[in-house]
């Protein structure tokens, strides 16, 4: 069993795959070292002296400077090492070589094949309220419409939020943004929309976001119009069950496939397991002339320049830009500092720094270039690697990923967590104990890794338990009946 590794041939740290005791001796690249302390799974040692001042470099990259000397052989992480990020910077366009991956063979899922031509991987049920006012009217039909649940319906769900009144320019455009792209989702068969009657995010107003649609998919409730809002919601929905389980699965080729990719409850396994899988799933799938959509913008500091020398074109590239400095101007804007990063549990795991994380996190794009930079709340048009808008924040950049097109979500954790978003979300454990632990909430496991599985096979392994899922096969979460949704909320509240 591999008990460490080192990831690039530059670097000054390896990571312990296992908890590795203090004076035991390693040999590194012909070289031994004897462990000053122990190290804990998932954190760095020191490979050769490094002075105070002096950058850590692991993934061939810079993670942070020395606060003070560090031996050969010393345990690396916050007390001993700080970021070395500044605040705005100046990006000059070096393109790499990356080209396209291409396939072997070319794969189907089972999806369905909507009325506009558009591919879903569930045929589902949603209600979507647009205020908070009426998310408990929402909660209430959701529960009372079970009984219509037939055929090849997957699920009857309500999506409360906050959010929908007493908000503000780009706030409330957020909000509207959101929810016309989820009623538009090809996930669901048919939507309710349900709203009050007085909001300012109201469905005349909303109706304008959404654009054409199908009447028979989609229906409108006001509540304030309503007798009986509960009752005349069910009736509805018992509607629009039966136009949508007229819906059958088929055949689909994989090049159809959006899959959003998304990281949190991050350790120091993450870019070394679980992420580096999921960017070879990506090239697996854009080889087929798939889509992936890469988000947390926050969690690119630090790594971005590796991303955006891979833009295809000069003009992706200042989007690039545009989308790393918007956001660092957004926490400076609020008084915040950038680099208020990693979090506690990302600490207590290995993450040390900033750079640490985003390293590790940009693993998983894989090698395929970039195709495209999407606005939050933008959907997804073209092919291949996408870059989104969007917040660190779990549930918030699950569902920019879902309301951009995303039919499936990989999540990708050192620490666990049980959240949903409004599309299939699958949970990857970066570590084996975590999957034992936590089988509930886990669905695919790289942590295997460590035991001896190759990177490439585990890539091979989640590309065809993708399609399962794609083609119906449920995860955890939706097996825990949990469906959620976050929007971003960036203004003021009247």
């Amino acid at each position: 069993m591999q008990t460490f590794i080192k990831i690039h041939p530059g670097d000054k740290a390896a990571v312990a795959l296992q908890p590795l005791p203090a004076h035991q001796s390693l040999m590194v690249d012909g070289q031994e070292i004897i462990l000053k302390e122990d190290i804990p799974q998932g954190h760095k040692f020191a490979l050769c002296h490094i002075s105070k001042g002096e950058q850590v470099i692991k993934y061939g990259a810079p993670i942070g400077v020395a606060t003070c000397e560090i031996e050969k052989g010393s345990w690396i992480h916050t007390h001993n090492m700080k970021t070395g990020l500044g605040d705005l910077l100046t990006y000059t366009y070096e393109p790499t070589q990356t080209e396209a991956p291409t396939a072997k063979e070319t794969h189907c899922f089972q999806g369905f094949r909507r009325k506009d031509g558009k591919a879903g991987v569930r045929n589902e049920i949603w209600i979507i309220p647009t205020v908070g006012c009426v998310n408990n009217v929402a909660t209430a039909i959701e529960k009372k419409a079970q009984s219509f649940l037939n055929g090849s319906i997957d699920a009857i769900a309500a999506f409360p939020h906050p959010y929908g009144c007493s908000q503000m320019g780009d706030d409330q455009e957020n909000t509207r943004r959101i929810l016309a792209d989820l009623i538009s989702h090809p996930n669901a068969g048919g939507v309710l929309v349900l709203g009050l009657g007085c909001e300012n995010s109201n469905i005349d107003v909303l109706k304008e976001y959404i654009g054409p649609y199908d009447p028979e998919r989609v229906k409108f409730l006001v509540s304030q119009e309503s007798e009986d809002e509960i009752e005349e919601g069910l009736e509805l929905v018992k509607e629009l069950t039966i136009y949508a389980g007229q819906f059958e699965r088929t055949a689909i080729p994989c090049s159809e496939l959006i899959v959003g990719m998304k990281c949190g409850g991050s350790d120091g396994l993450s870019g070394i397991t679980a992420n580096p899988t999921v960017g070879i799933f990506s090239d697996l799938l854009i080889a087929e002339g798939g889509t992936t959509i890469l988000t947390e913008v926050p969690e690119m500091f630090g790594a971005e320049t590796l991303l955006m020398n891979r833009c295809e074109t000069k003009e992706l590239f200042d989007k690039t830009v545009t989308l790393i400095n918007d956001f660092k101007n957004y926490f400076t804007s609020h008084n915040q500092t950038i680099y208020e990063n990693p979090s506690p549990g990302n600490k207590k795991g290995g993450i040390s720094s900033l750079e640490d994380k985003s390293l590790g996190c940009t693993q998983k794009s894989g090698s395929a270039p970039v195709k495209g930079v999407l606005a939050y709340g933008e959907p997804v048009e073209g092919k291949g690697l996408h870059l989104l808008s969007a917040p660190g924040n779990d549930l918030v950049a699950s569902t920019a990923l879902a309301a951009s097109g995303a039919h499936i979500v990989l999540f990708t954790t050192g620490r666990g967590t049980p959240f949903a978003s409004p599309v299939p979300t699958v949970k990857i454990s970066s570590n084996s104990p975590l999957y034992e632990h936590k089988k509930n909430w886990i669905d695919f496991n790289c942590g295997s890794m460590v035991s001896g599985t190759s990177l490439e096979q585990l890539g091979e392994e989640l590309f065809q338990y993708v399609i399962a899922v794609a083609s119906g096969k449920k995860v955890n979460a939706e097996r825990s009946g949990f469906h959620d949704m976050a929007i971003f909320k960036q203004g003021v509240t009247l």
